[in-house]
């Protein structure tokens, strides 16, 4: 199927988006905006991944960096440039565009892109919901042995500006593209592994655009509740903050958030939020879904939450997510769990072996 993006599309897939970041995936307000500005400027397309045929070239358009960082600032000219770098290096023509992941910002990733350029936005993340490291979103293309990622990235403000095009094996790149976003101040728009859709299709996450504006919808119809219920997921606990903790690694907000309840809820995050513990049990962990809301019911990114904050956390099980078969892949969780310090997906890795 075709259609255009509308601006009753917008509201919906940004707080649907925000939902399935899971305490990243950028902001509300940006994502409104980025893809209003979208709508005024040009007609995005979103199209189902069967109108391409399967060795039709597509690409990741993405944000990487620390939602967190003190002063960043990536701007559609930003990325514009990125996918211009990218383009400018393949061997033949993109046919279209997909996002990395769902978050308030990364859902709509493409629209401005599409309404620019005339490219299609795909239906389909590399990733269902948000993730903190560009590997987890690169689906399964680290395990391709004659796969040469090329990568164009843009952001940061004037005095602190970088761009550049990368080639070579995926962690490499990755590892480029992530310490030029800690050099622009903490963000870059990127445009990245062009595969064809077919590979996308089987190894990604198609229809995850979908889901997350029919998920937006029930949560501006019916609140966090809402929102819970279309998940299969349920509200695990709520508590005001009594402890926060968070600082820039490796260009990833890295961190840890304490509720004052008498349980002692424990948060861990890695730009999202990896690992859940209610009473020194771990309630659920990545790729489980755990979202907080504020006081007011609104989804509350990681980077946002604050000492003092009441907040609501919505616990969903992986299995009623839309997810790539990355999320099963172990290695992928080595590095994210060396930052905290702690296990937390050896039920990820129980399934890469079944």
């Amino acid at each position: 199927m075709k259609r255009q993006l509308t601006h009753d599309d917008i509201r919906a897939a940004v707080y649907g988006g925000a939902v399935l970041g899971g305490g990243g995936g950028g902001f509300v307000e940006r994502g409104l905006r980025t893809a209003e500005l979208a709508l005024q400027i040009g007609i995005p397309e979103l199209w189902s991944a069967d109108e391409f045929a399967a060795d039709d070239l597509t690409a990741t358009v993405a944000l990487v960096g620390a939602p967190a960082a003190p002063d960043p600032q990536v701007l559609p000219t930003h990325l514009l440039r990125a996918l211009e770098l990218l383009r400018r290096d393949l061997p033949r023509p993109l046919v279209a565009l997909h996002t990395n992941e769902n978050g308030a910002e990364t859902t709509i990733n493409g629209w401005f892109h599409s309404a620019m350029t005339g490219l299609p936005v795909i239906d389909l993340a590399c990733n269902g919901r948000a993730h903190p490291s560009s590997v987890m979103g690169a689906m399964g293309l680290h395990q391709e042995e004659n796969y040469l990622s090329t990568q164009g990235y843009a952001g940061g403000k004037p005095y602190a500006y970088v761009e550049g095009s990368v080639s070579g094996r995926l962690e490499a790149t990755s590892n480029v593209v992530r310490r030029a976003s800690v050099e622009s101040g903490g963000w870059v728009g990127v445009a990245r592994n062009p595969v064809e859709v077919g590979y996308a299709v089987r190894n990604g996450a198609p229809g995850a655009i979908g889901f997350a504006i029919e998920l937006g919808r029930r949560f501006l119809a019916g609140g966090v509740l809402g929102a819970a219920q279309h998940l299969g997921g349920e509200i695990a606990v709520t508590g005001t903050v009594l402890e926060y903790r968070c600082e820039q690694r490796e260009g990833l907000d890295v961190g840890v958030a304490v509720l004052d309840d008498a349980a002692g809820t424990t948060l861990y995050i890695v730009n999202e939020y990896m690992a859940l513990d209610v009473a020194g049990v771990r309630r659920a962990s990545f790729p489980d879904l755990i979202t907080t809301f504020d006081e007011a019911g609104q989804p509350l990114a990681s980077a946002d939450v604050e000492v003092g904050k009441q907040v609501s956390v919505l616990v969903a099980p992986a299995e009623n997510l839309l997810l790539s078969r990355t999320m099963y892949m172990p290695e992928v969780y080595a590095p994210v769990e060396e930052l905290l310090g702690i296990e937390f997906a050896p039920a990820a890795k129980a399934l890469a072996d079944a």
